[in-house]
Order: C-alpha cells, then sequence, then structure tokens
C-alpha cells in the first residue's frame, strides 16, 4: 500500500479556523431574522432539574462517514467485512475492528448502536437529520443538537458559551445553526493552538481603565435606549459583546500549552489529539456542549487502505480521553457522542472503495446516561440489514438529551410560541438509558 499522510486528506466542510474577537462579534447576528421581535428565551420544561448540574456533551464528528465494518460492527464475511478481523473488548462478548485496540480496551465505559437505518444518502442532508434529529432538508429549520444542548443545560451565571465548536487555528467565528432558538445558542469555534482566541489584547495606547469607561459608557447608552425600545437585536447585540469581553477573560482556559508535557505527549499533539485536550479542558470547565470534527472519511476508493490510517489517528487519542475524563472523574457527568452522517456499503466498489450507505450503520457513546457495555440491535452476518431493533436520527436525539437529563419530551416556549424540543411522534432507545 502506498504511503500516506494525515494533512494531506481534509474533509468536505471541515472548520479549518479559529476564532477572532472582530469575527465572533460580527457572525453573532446570523440568523437574527428568525428571532425578530423576540426578547425572551425561557429555559425548556423539564431542564430546571439539571441546570446545576454541570453535563456536558461531546461530539465527536467523523465527517464523512466512517465504515461500520472497520470500526463498530466488523463481519467475518469476507465478501462485505473486507480484510480485517475483529477483536476482543474490555466487555466479554463485545467485539470491535482490530483497527481499534486502545479504544476497546474503554468499551466498559461505552455502548453501542448497530442499528441505525436512515434515508439520505447525500452528505449534507444526511448531517442535517442526524445534527438536528429531525427529518428536513434544511440545515437552518430546526436547531442542532448543539444549540438544544446549550439550551437546555444552561446557567444565567455561566461565563462562557454553551456551544463551542473545537479547530486547530485561524480565524473563525459562529455558525448558524441554533434555528428558532436564537444566535446565542450557536456554535462559537475555538481554536486548540495560538491560546485558542486570537485578537484578545488591547491595541497598544489602549488601557485597561480606558477600555473599561468605553464598555461602561456603551451599557449606559443601550440600557437607556432598551428602557424605551424593545429590540431582540439591541439584545443581541448586547450578549455578544458581554460574551466576547467574558471570553478575553478566560482566555488562559483555551490555551493547551498550559498543559505538562507529559498530558500533551499523551493525547497526541496531532490535530485531533489537541482537540480532545482543549475539549477535556472544557469539560471541566462544565461547559455543556463540546463539537470536535474529524474529517476526511469519504472512502470511496482505497477504503482499507484509508481506514487503516484514519482509524489509528483516532484511536489512541480517543480511548485516552475517554480514561482521562474517568480518572479525573468527569465522566460520569459528561455524554461522549462518536457520530457520523451514515455509514459505508456492503459492496466493495471496483476501487475497492465503499460507497454511501445509511440503511444499517452505527455509532458509538461512552459517559453518563447511558448503559455501559451495551449494545443495541445488530445486523444479518453481512451487515446488509438491521435485524433487531431498527432506530434512526429522530430516536438517537432523544436518547442524547434524556442521557444528560434533558426531557425531550418537552417544550421550548419562545416568546410565546411553543416548539417541541425533539420530534414527538418518537422517543428515547429506553433499554440504553442508565
Amino acid at each position: 500500500m502506498a504511503k500516506m499522510t494525515m494533512n494531506r486528506y481534509k474533509p468536505c466542510g471541515t472548520i479549518d479556523h479559529g476564532i477572532g474577537r472582530r469575527q465572533f462579534m460580527g457572525e453573532f447576528l446570523m440568523g437574527m431574522g428568525a428571532i425578530a421581535g423576540t426578547s425572551l428565551f425561557s429555559h425548556p420544561i423539564g431542564a430546571s432539574e439539571v441546570t446545576q448540574r454541570g453535563k456536558s456533551v461531546v461530539v465527536v464528528y467523523l465527517n464523512g462517514g466512517i465504515s461500520q465494518f472497520e470500526s463498530w460492527d466488523p463481519k467475518t464475511d469476507l465478501e462485505t467485512g473486507g480484510p480485517f478481523k475483529s477483536i476482543p473488548t474490555s466487555v466479554p462478548g463485545i467485539h470491535i475492528s482490530e483497527l481499534l485496540p486502545y479504544t476497546a480496551q474503554q468499551m466498559h465505559h461505552m455502548a453501542l448502536i448497530r442499528s441505525i437505518s436512515t434515508d439520505l444518502d447525500d452528505h449534507g442532508l444526511a448531517n442535517n437529520i442526524v445534527r438536528s434529529g429531525r427529518t428536513t432538508r434544511s440545515a437552518t429549520e430546526y436547531p442542532e443538537l448543539g444549540a438544544v444542548v446549550s439550551k437546555g443545560l444552561e446557567r444565567a451565571d455561566f461565563p462562557l458559551p454553551g456551544h463551542i465548536t473545537t479547530m486547530v487555528g485561524g480565524s473563525g467565528g459562529r455558525a448558524n445553526n441554533a434555528a428558532y432558538l436564537g444566535p446565542q445558542y450557536a456554535s462559537v469555534a475555538i481554536g486548540a493552538e495560538k491560546g485558542g482566541i486570537v485578537n484578545t489584547q488591547l491595541p497598544d495606547g489602549m488601557t485597561v481603565t480606558a477600555d473599561s469607561r468605553r464598555h461602561d459608557w456603551r451599557r449606559f447608552v443601550n440600557g437607556r435606549h432598551r428602557s424605551k425600545v424593545q429590540s431582540a437585536e439591541m439584545d443581541a447585540y448586547t450578549q455578544c459583546y458581554e460574551q466576547a469581553l467574558r471570553l478575553m477573560e478566560k482566555r488562559e482556559l483555551f490555551d493547551i500549552t498550559r498543559e505538562a508535557e507529559s498530558v500533551q505527549e499523551a493525547y497526541g499533539k496531532t490535530e485531533f489529539g489537541k482537540q480532545l485536550l482543549l475539549a477535556r479542558r472544557l469539560v471541566e470547565a462544565e461547559v455543556p456542549f463540546i463539537e470536535i470534527q474529524h474529517g476526511g472519511w469519504d472512502f470511496h476508493h482505497n477504503n482499507f487502505e484509508f481506514h487503516l490510517h484514519y482509524v489509528a489517528d483516532f484511536d489512541r487519542p480517543f480511548a485516552h480521553f475517554i480514561g482521562d475524563l474517568h480518572q479525573r472523574g468527569l465522566l460520569e457527568r459528561t455524554l461522549v457522542i462518536v457520530m457520523t452522517e451514515f455509514g459505508r456499503t456492503p459492496k466493495i466498489n471496483a476501487g475497492y472503495g465503499r460507497d454511501h450507505y445509511p440503511k444499517a450503520w452505527s455509532i458509538a457513546l461512552a459517559g453518563c446516561g447511558i448503559q455501559h457495555g451495551a449494545v443495541i440491535g445488530k445486523t444479518d452476518p453481512k451487515g446488509i440489514e438491521v435485524t433487531d431493533r431498527k432506530v434512526d436520527h429522530r430516536h438517537l436525539f432523544h436518547t442524547y438529551l434524556r442521557a444528560v437529563g434533558i426531557d425531550s419530551s418537552g417544550e421550548f416556549d419562545i416568546a410565546g410560541r411553543r416548539f417541541p424540543i425533539a420530534d414527538p411522534a418518537f422517543g428515547p432507545i429506553k433499554e440504553l438509558l442508565a
């Protein structure tokens, strides 16, 4: 096989940028049209029970569609299973791909769902449904999981964004993925290098005292105008500025170089390892939702060669992340989801690749609110059909929320309008919940 390097292959749509203060504030107002005329955002029903528990959800998103055969649901049938063998895990009777030897030793903290069946094999459309838990073709019609968790677990005194996406470096901003919940619940992109946030120092000649007076004046003028005019746009601007200031005050949290060298080495100094280390720091700070992207899994050609390298890049850092959370006592309040948009075909094509396959695929979870060592559902010996406990994106969405204590059968009250938190026609995978 030809030798490959990980940095040559990048995912479609991967966030490649870190966050700058100006861009954060500018992009904060994306999506304001969805909440024009509103100013009050209430907690969802059921969230009051969990707002003080400091729970977190960490999504590791394998962008492009990891093969279930080369990860969570290996098959011995050579026609579809491919060349890699299965190996035992730390849970007797559960086997996963031999490409995941380190993760296999963390299975007693994890669970597998091997019976997911969805309808869409287009990357964009499949991303929409697995992220929103709804059947939709629009990326902005419903809030994504991160926005729902951010709102469901929010605390009034929390100084950080509740919905953070990690990346390595550059200049990023705020996404438009909160729909009717409003831009304050949309994801904020934070880097894992260069301290995480750039442009956080005052300009030359600007003193802390002068800067404080500027903000005091801004607050005074906004408050005076706000007493006369009800404006959702002004509320959003105000929240944007104040959150940007709090981010600047917490800049040290995002600087992973403050960790001991041995800790950085244990996570690995790859792009993925750095993001996992940043995610652990954010979990310690009780950020409600963190997403890490590990992209480029769309292997229509040379599926086995690519998975050999990509799964190795994932395996050791991810396993260390789970073990580190456990040792620090953080896993008991953190739900970790290894998410992707669909699986890969049982049939191996002429280019030794696997194509898109939403009919029968798998994901893995770890941490709080789930039965550790559980395996939900199964597929036939060739991995073509789900033969037991078929579930889809709507069941998964309910399950994620219930695992961290959010009542997924409840509703959001947005300025007098009620929106179901999750698809009311479906429910969670109850046998998976702890």
